[in-house]
């Protein structure tokens, strides 16, 4: 397995007849790390969503190592390799952990499910325990574990961390650096955490109203705290 370079090109979408992002364009490439950030309300879970085709596209594309995914289902994305971990801890409640895991999997192993224990030993614990008795973090555990059974070769994270105790947020974020590091993997993530996010990323895309309106690396963001005050509400 190893990662695909993303490429979003003029890409507008929303929900309906309602416009939430315009003319979005920003390439991240194989193995790359990029973090969107914003205030709350800007676009940035429409970005991923629509990344991931559960939205209505007006206009724009979005391509995997060249290849045109626009015009496919979100299912058809994610068996070429697109990963997609919610904000809203999209897990079945219904089924125990076991059996979200394996629902992660696409045809690999059942005892890939282990690589799932081994990130979030909690989960072994509650695998007989349905998706409904488990915490909110417990959920985002699950979630993300599930995605990454899958061996995506680009994965979106949205807001990740939410929910989650600090170590474990740590730990995420280590897990999460050195997958891109070894070009396993392509990672978007969308966090609150700011200085978690940046410590993380290569590049940053700031969205505001629906649109980028900044870009760049994390060192020159930090060589300009007005616009991390304007754009994210937050000092330096």
């Amino acid at each position: 397995m190893s990662a695909a370079a993303l490429e979003v090109c003029g890409l507008s979408a929303g929900y309906g007849q309602t416009r939430i992002i315009e003319d979005v364009s920003f390439a991240v490439p194989a193995g790359g790390r990029l973090a969107v950030l914003g205030r709350n309300g800007v676009g940035k879970t429409t970005l991923f969503a629509t990344i991931a085709g559960q939205t209505t596209r007006y206009g724009g594309a979005v391509t995997m190592d060249g290849a045109d995914i626009t015009g496919l289902e979100g299912s058809g994305r994610a068996l070429g390799g697109l990963g997609y971990v919610p904000q809203s801890r999209s897990i079945f409640k219904s089924l125990s952990v076991e059996e979200n895991l394996f629902v992660g999997l696409k045809g690999r192993s059942k005892d890939a499910i282990e690589e799932g224990y081994a990130m979030f030993p909690r989960l072994k614990e509650r695998r007989r325990n349905l998706g409904s008795q488990l915490s909110g973090g417990e959920q985002q555990m699950l979630s993300i574990a599930r995605a990454l059974l899958g061996q995506p070769t680009v994965l979106l994270l949205d807001e990740p961390l939410e929910g989650l105790a600090p170590v474990i947020c740590d730990e995420l974020m280590i897990a999460f650096a050195q997958l891109a590091s070894t070009r396993a993997m392509t990672i978007l993530l969308v966090e609150q955490r700011i200085k978690a996010a940046l410590e993380f990323a290569e590049k940053v895309i700031i969205l505001e109203r629906g649109r980028i309106a900044w870009t760049g690396t994390p060192v020159e963001l930090a060589q300009h705290p007005d616009t991390v005050e304007r754009l994210l509400g937050v000092g330096h």
